[in-house]
């Protein structure tokens, strides 16, 4: 497996602990660049900014990037523009939280 997919699959065992949905079902992941010295930039959002677990989310994410074979360092941004919203969640988690 390619590293983009070994990386995108690591970023799905990360879940917001509010809503028992991965990052990526969620459509809070923007961005995944990694670069040709295996180091991953992961641009994400949360879904609020007042969210009670934004300190801890990144560090997960990180976590979890940097457990993939061949990545050589990982670094999280959060970004607030442009905002989440439900329209960015992936049909299959609109459906499990009932979201039409």
């Amino acid at each position: 497996m390619e590293m983009a997919a070994t990386v995108m699959q690591a970023l799905r065992t990360v879940y917001d602990p509010e809503i028992p949905i991965n990052i990526c079902e969620l459509g809070l992941v923007y961005e995944v660049q990694i670069d040709p010295d295996g180091h991953v930039h992961v641009k994400m959002t949360l879904t609020a900014p007042s969210c009670p677990e934004a300190g801890l989310i990144p560090g997960r994410v990180e976590q979890a990037v940097r457990s993939v074979q061949g990545v050589t360092g990982a670094t999280v941004e959060l970004v607030w523009e442009p905002p989440w919203s439900p329209n960015l969640m992936t049909e299959a988690a609109k459906l499990q939280l009932g979201i039409f």
